[in-house]
């Protein structure tokens, strides 16, 4: 019996064994089951870290049991070889370990394959650099790791695409094409001359071609031609350009609204009473009388609005302010009280001091020289010097109410102005240099001319402007645009325009309104657009003086409320209207 019990198979403990090997065997198979415990844990965690699998979706390919187990597998077999030797139930164990093993890789390269392809999707979209697949990777938490650096990569790879093309984008805006028209690879001076006889239309158009030519065609000098021929743009008839810091495309694009009337209209002020308001414009502030005050205001950025606290209160006139000027840094004002005052901006310094016997209805400053006139029919000259305020230096009879006055703007010394100077003014009856003379604008009631001119250092009657003036066409305003030209308007509802070096007898252009009402102001850009104020319902036109109609109309009262414009003022890119009861802005920039 004993001898059977030896011959049968070890692993399955066959009776033939006596006690003492029974218990031996039971000592083992303690022993055994402790390790393949431990085996079956090192097996499934060597199958999860290191099992591989065919395909995207992670299932095992046709190889072996072993084979596909892994190295997992080869060491559970190895942590246990005597179980696998003594019996089937170790094997089946081992076995049923190796398969969970596998199904729990399989499951993690399932979701860390799908991790994967979302990264190497955003690395397509965004980087554009990687069109294939990268070749699978460990799963399980090492697969994990690889996409988390991964996905740092990608967003690391991207960033630096970014730049790239920021960087590529500049370098093609300040480099030109390197296809196109042999044209475009002409030297930038000939290409100015062949762009220079193109029209607006056609520099917008070219400047949608690429971003080279849009910064070439946004060179000033291809725009200064149009800007000339433009409205308000900055440009006087002269060709200089007194806005050098505005680029000139942007100022033919405002030009364009002046040109069609496009304009947003607003209120800036208002008063509680009537009254005949005049202003001043000087950088960002605005300068305006209210009865016997004047009042200086700062512009706002967008120059449509005004900050509501003034920045000074400038007084001193027992009646209303008719009219003022600013010049070296000084207020020269005229009142209905019959004085002239004087005021510093930036201090408190204040004179004042009688100069006619009634109301000075106007007064200009220029070069040290303040000239005025009076209801009382006289026109005055004083010094601005502070130790001469108040002393007259000539006392003209004008024989008329004297209503506007102006001084001819100082020439240079250059000797080629002033040889033009002497050849021009030569020509005339008395002979005049015109930075020594002024220009009066009266009621037309005693005299049959309404303007004259009279030399600034002797006070003598140099020559009157026109001669077929109906009797009352008084000039209410009238104003120089170079040595050589001025604009006058008035009670005749004309607008007349002069030049001193063809005739005195007879005005170049003129202008009618079209509703025969009196003129009160009117301001011009220095170019081609005019500007006026009519008598009724507060009506300000716009004038091509190229042309003979008017350009636009823009009333801005009503009938209950009906007023003349009293004083007109206009930049590039506003236009500001002093009426009765308040202060009208047209906002060209922002229709």
């Amino acid at each position: 019996m004993g001898s059977q019990g030896r011959s049968g198979p070890p692993g399955n403990g066959g009776p033939g064994e006596g006690e003492g090997g029974e218990a031996r065997k039971l000592q083992e198979g303690r022993v055994a089951r402790g390790k393949r415990r431990k085996g079956k844990g090192k097996g499934k965690a060597r199958a999860g870290q290191g099992g591989r699998g065919s395909g995207a979706e992670g299932k095992p390919g046709p190889q072996t049991a072993k084979e596909a187990a892994g190295p997992g597998a080869d060491a559970g077999a190895r942590a246990c070889p005597r179980e696998e030797a003594e019996g089937g139930r170790s094997v089946e164990e081992g076995a049923r370990g190796i398969v969970k093993g596998v199904e729990g890789s399989a499951g993690a390269g399932k979701e860390a394959q799908g991790r994967e392809y979302g990264k190497k999707e955003e690395w397509r979209v965004r980087a554009r650099r990687r069109e294939g697949a990268r070749p699978g990777r460990a799963q399980g938490r090492g697969g994990q790791a690889w996409a988390d650096i991964a996905g740092t990569g990608v967003a690391m790879a991207a960033a630096a695409g970014e730049e790239e093309e920021e960087e590529e984008a500049a370098r093609e805006s300040a480099a030109r094409p390197a296809a196109g028209p042999a044209l475009w690879r002409l030297p930038e001076e000939l290409l100015l001359l062949i762009c220079s006889y193109l029209d607006m239309r056609a520099l917008g158009r070219l400047a949608q071609v690429c971003r080279w030519l849009r910064r070439f065609t946004s060179c000033d000098l291809l725009w200064r031609r149009i800007a000339r021929a433009s409205l308000n743009s900055g440009f006087t008839r002269l060709g200089t350009d007194l806005m050098t810091s505005v680029p000139v495309k942007e100022r033919v694009k405002v030009s364009q609204n002046w040109r069609l009337g496009r304009c947003r209209e607003g209120i800036l002020l208002k008063w509680r009473c009537s009254q005949m308001p005049w202003m001043q414009l000087e950088d960002d502030s605005l300068y305006i009388s209210q009865a016997n005050f004047i009042l200086a205001y700062q512009f706002r950025p967008d120059g449509a609005s005004l900050n509501r606290r003034p920045l000074g209160v400038f007084a001193g006139h027992d009646e209303d302010v008719c009219h003022f000027v600013l010049a070296n840094s000084h207020i020269v004002s005229a009142g209905g009280d019959g004085k002239i005052g004087i005021h510093k901006i930036h201090s408190t310094f204040t004179v004042k001091y009688s100069a006619h016997e009634q109301e000075v209805n106007c007064v200009d400053c220029k070069g040290g020289i303040i000239v005025s006139g009076s209801r009382d029919r006289t026109a005055k000259v004083w010094p601005l010097a502070s130790g001469r305020l108040g002393q007259c230096l000539h006392t003209i009879q004008t024989e008329d109410r004297v209503w506007s006055i102006a001084i001819s703007p100082l020439l240079s010394t250059g000797a080629s102005t002033v040889r033009d100077v002497t050849r021009i003014w030569l020509k005339t009856s008395r002979g005049f240099k015109s930075n020594s003379s002024f220009v009066t604008g009266t009621a037309c009631c005693g005299h049959f001319s309404p303007l004259r001119i009279w030399d600034l250092n002797s006070g003598q009657l140099m020559t009157h402007l026109g001669s077929d003036f109906p009797p009352g066409a008084g000039v209410l305003d009238v104003m120089y645009e170079s040595p050589f030209t001025l604009l006058s308007c008035g009670y005749d509802t004309y607008v007349r325009y002069w030049d001193l070096r063809t005739s005195v007898r007879k005005c170049v252009m003129e202008w009618e309104e079209p509703h025969d009402s009196t003129l009160y102001c009117l301001q011009t850009d220095g170019n081609h657009l005019l500007a006026t104020g009519s008598s009724y319902y507060g009506v300000v036109r716009l004038w091509d003086r190229r042309q003979r109609a008017c350009l636009h109309a823009f009333p801005l009262t009503s009938t209950p409320l009906s007023s003349p414009v009293y004083c007109l003022r206009l930049t590039t890119k506003h236009l500001y209207a002093a009426l009765s009861y308040n202060l009208h802005v047209l906002d060209f920039q922002n229709p």
